[in-house]
């Protein structure tokens, strides 16, 4: 099995579904809970056929889907093929996927020496680590030290370790925010709009860097330009 790159994907997924940091996701909003229910039964039998499952999470008004390989650690043309099958039962159950507002939600701190602290977050959280070597925002491959710690239930947002210089003061902490490449400039115009400001787009479309009233920094991250 190959793991697709984000052009792959977002060029054969079906309508909407979005890819949002390593797994395909979709929406699916049924208005209530027994419809939900059933689809979520629907889809659990041809997971079953296919012996590849999704992550479900059933609501009253809809059913989140994602779907990843996760021997690869990435999508791959499984997790493509069951989401064209989730979408035909959408479509029998009279529902139609949809991405908008969708988003997920990382925690990076910001620390020159990530071995010194990842024991300690990853004791009080209870969370393993390190987890597998990723790549930071310029697309570098750290490894080691700059591993991060994740809830393996997959509920929590996963924390992440990024090197920073030791200057003082300096902000430890910010929130990375995946979400579709449509949804950038909308999300970026609102929270100017609401006093933000845009601090940098030279990483742009990766990501880009926005700040709030105060100057606490946030990324906005999209799956384009990265390996």
């Amino acid at each position: 099995m190959t793991k697709l790159t984000g052009r792959e994907i977002t060029e054969q997924a079906p309508a909407g579904w979005v890819l949002l940091l390593g797994g395909l996701q979709t929406r699916l909003r049924t208005g209530g809970f027994a419809k939900g229910l059933e689809l979520v039964n629907a889809i659990g039998a041809v997971a079953e056929e296919m012996d590849h499952h999704p992550d479900l999470d059933l609501r009253y008004g809809y059913v989140d889907v994602r779907t990843s390989s996760h021997d690869m650690g990435a999508v791959t043309g499984r997790d493509l093929r069951l989401a064209r099958e989730i979408s035909e039962l959408a479509a029998k159950a009279g529902v139609t996927p949809e991405f908008a507002g969708l988003s997920r939600l990382e925690l990076a701190l910001d620390t020159p020496d990530a071995g010194r602290v990842r024991p300690f977050w990853s004791a009080l959280l209870g969370w393993s680590g390190p987890g597998s070597a990723r790549a930071d925002h310029a697309g570098e491959d750290h490894g080691g030290d700059w591993d991060d710690v994740r809830d393996s239930a997959g509920l929590l947002p996963l924390l992440w370790f990024q090197r920073s210089g030791s200057e003082e003061p300096r902000q430890r902490w910010h929130p990375d925010l995946w979400v579709d490449p449509s949804e950038v400039q909308p999300r970026i115009d609102a929270a100017v709009a609401a006093g933000g400001t845009l601090v940098s787009d030279t990483a742009a479309p990766s990501f880009w860097v926005l700040a709030d009233p105060e100057g606490n920094k946030v990324c906005l991250c999209t799956w384009q330009d990265r390996a």
